[in-house]
């Protein structure tokens, strides 16, 4: 029978793996959105750059995380959208209340206010997307 600390030390592992295939689904997410911002508006540049972190995210997290390539590609599909739209709204709404809001009530530079709300707000839902996707999507 395994030991309690085998099952967190592999629960700790899990979680490392998609600490990093995360950061690479929001780095993509994160820096597309400066592209995307180029030609139409913050929030829309949001919405589109979560497009580009979802499609990097769920490769990855499906190969190397959660070991889903052995499962049914659409059901994952689908449940993966549903954890991601929980998380776009939280990333949506954090990032433009600090934008539109907090941040410049704060007196930040207008140059980095959508730059730090947009990074505070793929931050957010880290966790709650973790276990969405540990205990739905990948199941």
């Amino acid at each position: 029978m395994p030991s309690k600390r085998a099952g967190t030390s592999n629960e700790a592992a899990l979680f490392g793996r998609y600490l990093l295939a995360g950061g690479a689904a929001a780095a993509s997410n994160y820096g597309s959105r400066f592209i995307f911002s180029r030609w139409i508006p913050f929030e829309l540049a949001v919405v589109c750059a979560f497009g580009v972190g979802l499609l990097t995210g769920f490769t990855l997290m499906r190969r190397f995380v959660f070991d889903g390539a052995r499962k049914p590609l659409r059901p994952q599909v689908a449940k993966y959208l549903v954890v991601n739209l929980i998380a776009l709204v939280q990333t949506l709404v954090v990032s433009s209340v600090l934008a539109r809001w907090l941040l410049p009530s704060l007196g930040v530079d207008a140059r980095f206010v959508e730059a730090v709300a947009h990074a505070f707000g793929v931050g957010v839902p880290v966790v709650t997307s973790y276990f969405g996707h540990r205990h739905a999507t990948f199941k």
